[in-house]
């Protein structure tokens, strides 16, 4: 993976933040860890209406996507609607997942997302 790369985690649970950000830093990758989606609006998209309290992933990658952002976007949840997997992918997703997840899992599919070379889930 690409050590120029910055990944952006969002998570309103300070253990998975913290978790997420020690595994990409020992794989030399630059991440920045928010509690909310509008603190990762409001410091790379100066200027954004980012006032949507409790914006959820969805609405993020969708703000992203308005914004015309081409920002690879992962979605990692505990939800196992498939109703929202689906429309997480429609949107732009590079992949849904569901919390636990391993993370050789995620590691491939943050290489694959990385890479810009493909899209969709190796897990279908």
């Amino acid at each position: 993976m690409s050590k120029a790369a910055l990944v952006a985690i969002v998570d309103d649970d300070d253990d998975v933040r913290e978790a997420l950000s020690d595994l990409l830093l020992v794989l030399g990758l630059e991440c920045r860890a928010f509690d909310r989606a509008e603190a990762l609006l409001a410091e790379f998209v100066p200027g954004t209406d980012a006032r949507m309290p409790g914006m959820s992933g969805l609405q993020l990658l969708r703000r992203l996507r308005d914004l015309d952002a081409s920002v690879p976007v992962i979605i990692i949840t505990s939800d196992t609607d498939s109703t929202i997997r689906s429309r997480a992918l429609e949107g732009g997703a590079y992949a849904h997942l569901v919390k636990p997840i391993e993370d050789r899992i995620l590691l491939l599919h943050l290489e694959f997302a990385l890479s810009g070379k493909w899209k969709g889930s190796p897990n279908g």
